[in-house]
C-alpha cells in the first residue's frame, strides 16, 4: 500500500469534513490540518489549485477569511464515492448468475472504448477475454445505464444467465479479476492501521486527544477509500476462505465509530482558530 500523498489526503479531507462545514473551508485551516499529516503548505496549495482547475473548488471569502467552497460537481462526485466507500459491495449470491458484456467498438471511437473498459472495471466487471467482461448479475442495470450514457448501445450486447458448465468458476474468477492483489490491499490496510488503532482504543475519551484521533482517522480513511472500488463483491464460494476483506471492513467501521467524533472536533477547532 502506497503512503498517503498530498493529493489524496486533500480529497479525503474534503470528502470527510467539508460537507459538514457548510461545504466551505478557510485555506489557512486546510493548510494547518494537512500539516498535521506531514504535508507542507506548498504541496497543499498546489493540490487546491489543481482542484480549482478540475472545477471542484471555487474561491469564496467568509467573515473576511479566504477559503474555498465545494462546487456542485465536487459534492456530487463525493456523494457518489460514498456509495462505494461506505456501502462496499456485499458478496453476490452465486445462484443469481452472471452478467456478460461484449462489445466491438471501431478504432475511430477508441477513446470511448477505453472509457467503457475503465468504467466497467469500476462497476466490478472482470475481463474474460478481448471485448468480453463479466460481473455478478446484479450489475446488469448499472452496466446498461453506462452503455446508454456512452451512446454505445449499437456496439454492445449484455447477457444475464447462470454458469452451465465448463471452466471451474474459481479459476475463471482468478483469471478475470486480480483477487490476489485485492486481498493483499486489504491485508496491507490491516497491517498499517490495526496496531495503532488498538492502542487508541485502550484510551478513555479524556485520554484520546482530538488531534491524534484526526491523524489516525484521516490516514486510515485515505488508505481505505480506494479498496472497496477495486472489490467486485464476488460470491463467497469463489474467494479464499481467509479473504481479508471481512476483517478489513470491520476495522474501518470500528475506526470510524471510535474516532470520527474526535477527528471532527479537531477539524472544527482548527477551522475556527
Amino acid at each position: 500500500m502506497t503512503p498517503n500523498t498530498s493529493r489524496t489526503l486533500l480529497v479525503t479531507l474534503l470528502g470527510a469534513f467539508a460537507r459538514r462545514t457548510d461545504a466551505w473551508m478557510p485555506i489557512k485551516g486546510i493548510v494547518t490540518l494537512l500539516e498535521e499529516l506531514g504535508i507542507d503548505e506548498s504541496s497543499t496549495r498546489t493540490g487546491v489549485s489543481r482542484l480549482k482547475k478540475r472545477d471542484w473548488l471555487t474561491p469564496e471569502k467568509r467573515d473576511g477569511r479566504s477559503g474555498y467552497r465545494l462546487t456542485d460537481l465536487a459534492q456530487h462526485t463525493l456523494a457518489a464515492g460514498d456509495e462505494y466507500i461506505w456501502h462496499s459491495r456485499q458478496p453476490a449470491n452465486l445462484a443469481d448468475g452472471w452478467c456478460i458484456a461484449t462489445f466491438s467498438i471501431p478504432e475511430d471511437q477508441r477513446a470511448k472504448r477505453h472509457l467503457l473498459r475503465s468504467r466497467l472495471a469500476s462497476l466490478g466487471f472482470g475481463n474474460v477475454g478481448q471485448g468480453v467482461w463479466i460481473a455478478p448479475a446484479r450489475m446488469a442495470t448499472d452496466a446498461l445505464a453506462l452503455i446508454d450514457h456512452l451512446e454505445l448501445t449499437d456496439n454492445t450486447n449484455l447477457f444475464v444467465g447462470r454458469h452451465a458448465g465448463g471452466q471451474d468458476l474459481s479459476g475463471m474468477a482468478r483469471e478475470s479479476w486480480d483477487l490476489a492483489g485485492i486481498d493483499a490491499g486489504y491485508r496491507a490496510f490491516i497491517a498499517r492501521h490495526q496496531a495503532g488503532f488498538t492502542a487508541l482504543q485502550r484510551m478513555s475519551d479524556e485520554e484520546l486527544s482530538p488531534r491524534d484521533g484526526f491523524v489516525h482517522y484521516l490516514r486510515a480513511l485515505d488508505d481505505w477509500r480506494i479498496l472497496p472500488m477495486r472489490d467486485p463483491g464476488l460470491p463467497r464460494e469463489l474467494l479464499r476462505s481467509d479473504w481479508a476483506g471481512d476483517p478489513a471492513t470491520a476495522l474501518i467501521e470500528d475506526i470510524v465509530k471510535r474516532l470520527d467524533r474526535h477527528a471532527f472536533a479537531f477539524v472544527e477547532e482548527t477551522l475556527g482558530a
